[in-house]
């Protein structure tokens, strides 16, 4: 019962779902956040910043996709909304 009026608390009346540009803007923001810290670790890692960038550019792109359509699919969800 507590648990279901924490987690309900913020919700509204209005049950529409999030627009493809948030989830983009969101996917975006993210991945900028993740990727730095994917550089950061495989430069420490590596200690080459060449090769961190590499591995930060390739994971950039894939895990965008990814959270993206994640974030679509959670969105058809109805639970917990």
């Amino acid at each position: 019962m507590i648990i279901d009026t924490f987690l309900n608390k913020n919700k509204t009346t209005d049950q529409s779902e999030e627009k493809i540009k948030r989830s983009l803007i969101k996917t975006i923001s993210w991945r900028v956040i993740g990727t730095l810290d994917t550089v950061l670790i495989s430069w420490y890692i590596t200690g080459t910043l060449a090769l961190a960038f590499s591995i930060g550019a390739i994971e950039l792109v894939s895990k965008m996709i990814l959270y993206f359509f994640h974030e679509r699919a959670w969105n058809s969800i109805k639970w917990g909304k």
